[in-house]
């Protein structure tokens, strides 16, 4: 059977899959599979009995090529040469698009593709039980179909599946069971088709008590979104003409041209492979385009690295958070703030002097705000490593935010994020936009979200930029649709 795990950030789902496959070690209480206690065993020993886990986000080595990354996956049975051909076989027939890309890096694949390397991994030692942490993670609709699909045709062949996932149409569209847990425990356990019927329970457990908070009116425009001035002229801070970045023999980014205006919000859609982070890595510095430039504030900064574009005010962030693993929230926020306090001196430090520690109550101030306005009192004291996907971002968030930055460019920050989550996010970077006037660039494929607080869209595909403009007609484009949904998307794909 395929069982869907589900529940909002912190219910526990993560932490119980990682005790399930050995990741993570139970206090009390047993684990059986297939009638034999398995409580404690490490992680290798339950693979070799067939457990396999494929984590949420990335899950490969981006610096070995795809058949390496398939090759280390084989390690358990790695000396029988003819049953590692016939996996990686196996494998390339389930993704084909993994054979034509085995001798490249992992790192230069696409996220959707990265995800199907991961879980081709899961796959290769073919397991009795797949545990797939957050299938959908950053990943287009025409990707997510075709992961359904491999997953509906392993289900076929008899693999057991635990689906780990914030989507529940993707899920309930997968599993014959579903599972609900809030705050560690089990508040549903039954039928995935009695479930969806159950509008109460999802709204209670998931969507806690609403839908969207926004709703796109007829003109495309949103009620909560404030309308723009029509007759103020505005001022470009952020801008690429012609930019081109190639790895290899492969055109990631072609000829691409956008303009950002002070305060505006953009957002920068497309399927998986489009070119959207690289076009953002080539924006903030991290990523040398192979021609045209890139404008900050009127100024030139195509030659200039991340560090100095980032002093100058132009935070990004990433589609796998980026925090110091041996700092607390509280402590990440802090280190943060500290570049928008002035510093009292190293000599004043040393010697404990007033301003010392004016400083550090400034920087406690701005900290106690941060974690007020993004909703984090609670985790203050926790390490990254014991947070959720979604409470990470919002502290990755928090960490930019603290800068003070002038142009703000996220990718994918809505990723792992439950309903009611995602829309206090939206709410969230309206009011930063309000209170601070930056420009916020959103690379996204929820769709909703950009709908109720853009001003703009702008679609990708192939490393090119299909259309520009406002939000309700550039969803709408022709070119849009079929480089997100493909050319015979049927009407449940796009529902889901």
């Amino acid at each position: 059977e395929v069982v869907a795990l589900l529940g909002t950030n912190g219910a526990g789902k993560s932490t119980l899959v990682r005790a399930l496959s050995g990741l993570t070690r139970a206090k009390r209480g047993t684990i059986t599979f297939d009638g034999q206690d398995v409580t404690g065993e490490t992680p290798e020993h339950l693979a070799r009995l067939g457990i396999a886990h494929a984590p949420g986000g990335r899950g490969v080595y981006p610096g070995l090529t795809v058949g390496e990354n398939l090759r280390l996956a084989m390690w358990t049975f790695r000396s029988d040469r003819a049953r590692c051909d016939e996996a990686t076989e196996r494998i390339f027939e389930l993704f084909p698009i993994l054979r034509e890309r085995a001798a490249q890096p992992a790192g230069l694949l696409s996220g959707g593709q990265q995800q199907m390397l991961a879980l081709a991994q899961a796959l290769a030692p073919d397991p009795r039980l797949l545990i797939i942490d957050e299938l959908s993670l950053g990943l287009a609709p025409a990707v997510v179909e075709e992961l359904l699909d491999v997953v509906s045709h392993l289900r076929g062949g008899g693999l057991t599946t635990i689906l780990v996932e914030q989507s529940v149409t993707v899920a309930l569209h997968l599993a014959s069971r579903a599972v609900f847990l809030e705050k560690g425990t089990v508040r549903f356990s039954g039928a995935a088709a009695e479930l969806a019927e159950r509008e109460d329970l999802l709204r209670s457990v998931f969507l806690e008590g609403g839908g969207r908070s926004v709703h796109p009116t007829p003109a495309g425009r949103t009620k909560d979104r404030p309308e723009s001035n029509s007759h103020a002229t505005p001022t470009e801070v952020l801008a690429c003409s012609d930019l081109t970045v190639r790895f290899g023999g492969l055109t990631a980014v072609d000829g691409a041209g956008l303009t950002v205006a002070a305060g505006e919000i953009v957002g920068l859609i497309g399927p998986n492979g489009a070119g959207k982070t690289t076009l953002v890595d080539a924006l903030s510095g991290f990523v040398t385009p192979d021609a045209g430039r890139v404008r900050f504030a009127g100024d030139d900064v195509t030659s200039l690295g991340p560090r100095l574009r980032a002093l100058a005010g132009l935070a990004r962030s990433f589609q796998d958070t980026r925090l110091f693993p041996g700092l607390t929230v509280w402590e990440g926020l802090a280190l943060a703030s500290e570049r928008t306090v002035a510093p009292p001196g190293p000599l004043a430090a040393g010697l404990r002097l007033p301003g010392s520690g004016q400083f550090e109550a400034a920087v406690g101030a701005r900290v106690e705000s941060l974690l007020a306005d993004l909703g984090l009192e609670a985790w203050r004291d926790r390490f990254p490593g014991q947070l959720s996907t979604g409470v990470r971002r919002l502290v990755e968030l928090g960490s930019l935010v603290a800068q003070e930055p002038r142009v703000l460019l996220l990718d994918e920050p809505s990723a792992g994020l439950a309903e009611p989550e995602t829309q206090a996010l939206g709410r969230l970077l309206l009011r930063l936009r309000e209170r601070t006037g930056c420009a916020i660039v959103i690379v996204a494929h929820d769709v909703p979200l950009l709908l109720s607080i853009a001003d703009r869209l702008v679609a990708m595909d192939l490393g090119r930029i299909i259309a520009d403009g406002p939000p309700a007609d550039v969803v709408r484009h022709p070119d849009v649709v079929r480089s997100y949904l493909g050319s015979a998307a049927d009407r449940a794909t796009i529902g889901r």
